[in-house]
C-alpha cells in the first residue's frame, strides 16, 4: 500500500507543507503463548501539519492500536513492524522509553478514549491537568493553576474554579471527558491524537470542543482523530482511513469518503447514522432480525393496566456543591409515559435529566413532587413498598463495564437478575436465561464468559438481557448507546425496536444524542438547568421547536444533507456549529 496524500476536495490544507508524521506499511501484532496475533495491518498515511486524517471503523478494527502506537503506547507483549514510522526526524520504532516521555504530552497530545476510568479517582481533576504541565517543567505553581482554569474554560467546563476541586466521580461523564481534553492540549502539542473525543459529549459542548480542535488546526496543529461518529469526522477531516479487520479497506479524501464510498463497509457506516429521516426504518439491515426467543415476557400486571405506566409531577431534586452553593438540579419536571411508547429525554451534561431518570427508577429521592408506577405510590412510599413493583422497572447504563462486578461472568451476571422464587428450579433459570440471550441476539457460547471478554456490543447487550431478566413494563436507558460506535450502535437501536414491538416494553430514553433520540422516540422532553423548557411530539419537536434553547440544540446537531448523494448509501452527515450557518 502506498502513503496516501490527497488533499480533501472540501479543504484548504496545502499538502506542500511539512510532513510532521509519516506511517508506511505499519503492522502490530501482540505476542503470546509463543505466537502472534496481528491486530494491524500495513497502514500507511502522511499527516501533514495543520491536517487532520481521520480514522474510522467500529470496535475491533485496529483504529485505536494504531493510535496508541504512534505515542509508545501500545504495551510491552505488542510487536511493532513498519517499512517507516517517523516523527519529524525521529524514528519512532527506536525511542526508549525516557525518549516517549518526553515527547507524550510536549509534542505529541493523547486524548484517551473512556473519560470514566482513565481519569485517577483520587485526585481532583485540576491536579491531573496541573500535573502534565510540572512533568514538563512548564511555569510555576502560580501559572499552571491559571492556566488550568484557562485550558478548562477553552473546552467548554462551567465554573472551572470549582470544577477543577472536584474527583472525576464527581463530574458528569461530559465533564470529565472535557477534563482529559484540557489535559491532552494543555503543552499546546503539534500533534493531537484524539480517540473518540467528544463521545460523551452532548452536541452543544461537541460544537465548542470541535471548534477548539478547527481553531488548533487553523494554527498549525495536526490532528488524528479516532472516531466511530461520522458526523464528527466531516466537519474536522481532511483524509479519511476505514479499517475493519485491522486493514484499511477503504481511504481517500473526506468528500470522496462521503459522498462516493465504494467499499460495501463505509456504505454501511454511512447508513447506520441515526436521524429523523431513518424513524422507522432499520439501521442495521443485515443484523436486523427480530430477535428469537424461547419464553415469553410474562407480565400480567403489566397487561392489565391501560393507563400511563410512569407518571412524574412537579419533581424537585437539590444537590450543595463542595464550597457549599445549594443548586436545583431539578425544577418542576413533569411527564408521563404511555404503555410502548418512548419517551426522548434530551439536554446538555448536567441540564438534570439523569437525575429525573434516577427519581424515576427511585434510586433518588425527589425533594418535592411525586412518581406513580402502573398507577401506584411509587416515590413517596417506603422500600418495603415497592419491592413488589421494583420488578416493573429496569435500566441499562452507559457504561455496562463498570456497571457489572468484574468477578462475574455473563450467567451469573443474568442469574443475580432473576426475580427471586420467580424459576423454582436450575433448569428453569437455565431456560429463562437462553431465552434472555436469545431475546437480545447472543449465542449461548458468552455464558461462560467474564465482562471484559466481551466486546462492546456484546457487553451492552448483556445489559439489555439483565434489564429484561425481571419482564418490566419499563426499561430506563441512561446513555446506553453513546459509548458505541455507529454499526454495533445501529444493531442496538434495532434490537431495542423489535423488543418494544415484542413485548409492549415503555421507555424512557435519556441521551444527548439528538439523532439517536429522533430515530428512536415517539415524544420528547428538552431539559435546561433542570427545567423542561419544551416537550411534545417528536416530529414538532425537531422540525417546528418553539424553544431557543431547543433551536440551539438543533443548530448543533449533525443531520443528514439530502442535496449531496451518496453511491451506495443514503446521504452525507454533514455538521454545522452554532454561529456559523
Amino acid at each position: 500500500m502506498t502513503i496516501l496524500d490527497i488533499d480533501s476536495d472540501l479543504r484548504t490544507t496545502p499538502l506542500d507543507s511539512a510532513v510532521r508524521l509519516s506511517v508506511d506499511n505499519l503492522n502490530v501484532g501482540f505476542e503470546r503463548n509463543g505466537s502472534v496475533r496481528s491486530v494491524v495491518k500495513n497502514v500507511s498515511f502522511n499527516l501533514h501539519e495543520g491536517q487532520c486524517v481521520a480514522i474510522v471503523g467500529e470496535s475491533g478494527s485496529g483504529k485505536s492500536v494504531t493510535a496508541r502506537t504512534l505515542v509508545g503506547l501500545t504495551g510491552e507483549n505488542a510487536v511493532i513492524d513498519a517499512d517507516s514510522l517517523r516523527l519529524g526526524d525521529d524514528d519512532l520504532t527506536t525511542l526508549s522509553a525516557k525518549r516517549w516521555r518526553s515527547i507524550r504530552g510536549r509534542r505529541v497530545g493523547f486524548i484517551l478514549q473512556d473519560a470514566l476510568v482513565s481519569l485517577d479517582p483520587l485526585r481532583p481533576v485540576g491536579k491531573e491537568i496541573e500535573e502534565a504541565l510540572k512533568l514538563h517543567g512548564w511555569g510555576d505553581r502560580t501559572s499552571r493553576k491559571k492556566k488550568v482554569l484557562d485550558l478548562l474554560r477553552s473546552v467548554g467546563v462551567p465554573s472551572p474554579g470549582n470544577r477543577a476541586r472536584q474527583r472525576p466521580d464527581e463530574l458528569s461523564g461530559g465533564l470529565r471527558q472535557r477534563a482529559l481534553i484540557a489535559s491532552a492540549i494543555a503543552l499546546d502539542p503539534e500533534i493531537v491524537i484524539a480517540d473518540e473525543p467528544t463521545t460523551a459529549l452532548d452536541v452543544t459542548v461537541q460544537a465548542q470542543v470541535l471548534l477548539l480542535l478547527e481553531e488548533m488546526k487553523q494554527r498549525g496543529v495536526s490532528i488524528i482523530l479516532i472516531s466511530h461518529d461520522l458526523s464528527v469526522v466531516a466537519h474536522l477531516a481532511d483524509t479519511i482511513l476505514v479499517m475493519s479487520g485491522g486493514e484499511v479497506v477503504e481511504q481517500g479524501t473526506a468528500h470522496q469518503i462521503l459522498t462516493a464510498p465504494e467499499h460495501p463497509y463505509t456504505q454501511s457506516l454511512i447508513n447506520a447514522v441515526p436521524s429523523r429521516e431513518t424513524r422507522g426504518t432499520r439501521l442495521a439491515p443485515a443484523a436486523g432480525a427480530a430477535p428469537v426467543h424461547t419464553a415469553a415476557h410474562a407480565n400480567d400486571e403489566h397487561a392489565a393496566f391501560d393507563g400511563p405506566v410512569l407518571e412524574a409531577e412537579g419533581l424537585v431534586k437539590h444537590f450543595t456543591a463542595p464550597d457549599g452553593t445549594r443548586t436545583t438540579a431539578v425544577n418542576d419536571v413533569s411527564f408521563s409515559l404511555g404503555r410502548g411508547e418512548t419517551l426522548g429525554i434530551v439536554g446538555e451534561s448536567g441540564s438534570g435529566k439523569s437525575t429525573t431518570a434516577r427519581i424515576a427508577l427511585a434510586l433518588e429521592n425527589a425533594d418535592a413532587g411525586t412518581v406513580r408506577l402502573l398507577g401506584q405510590d411509587w416515590s413517596s412510599v417506603p422500600e418495603t413498598k415497592r419491592r413488589r413493583l421494583r420488578k416493573q422497572i429496569s435500566v441499562v447504563y452507559q457504561d455496562p463495564l463498570s456497571s457489572f462486578d468484574p468477578r462475574w461472568n455473563t450467567e451469573r451476571i443474568l442469574l443475580d437478575s432473576l426475580p427471586a422464587g420467580a424459576f423454582p428450579s436450575a433448569a428453569a433459570k437455565r431456560e429463562r436465561i437462553l431465552a434472555l440471550l436469545a431475546q437480545v441476539g447472543l449465542p449461548e457460547s458468552v455464558l461462560h464468559r467474564f465482562p471484559l471478554q466481551l466486546s462492546g456490543g456484546q457487553r451492552q447487550r448483556v445489559a439489555i438481557a439483565r434489564a429484561l431478566a425481571p419482564s418490566p413494563s419499563i426499561v430506563v436507558l441512561d446513555e446506553a448507546v453513546s459509548a458505541l460506535d455507529v454499526s454495533i450502535q445501529a444493531q442496538i437501536l434495532d434490537l431495542l425496536v423489535d423488543l418494544q414491538k415484542q413485548f409492549g416494553l415503555s421507555y424512557l430514553f435519556i441521551s444527548h444524542d439528538l439523532g439517536v433520540i429522533s430515530h428512536l422516540s415517539d415524544r420528547v422532553l428538552v431539559m435546561k438547568d433542570g427545567v423542561v423548557v419544551e416537550s411534545g411530539d417528536a416530529d414538532q419537536i425537531f422540525t417546528r421547536p418553539a424553544h431557543p434553547y431547543t433551536q440551539e440544540l438543533l443548530g448543533a446537531l449533525p443531520t443528514l444533507d439530502d442535496s449531496q448523494t451518496v453511491s451506495g448509501a443514503s446521504a452525507v452527515p454533514k455538521f454545522t456549529p452554532e454561529g456559523t450557518r
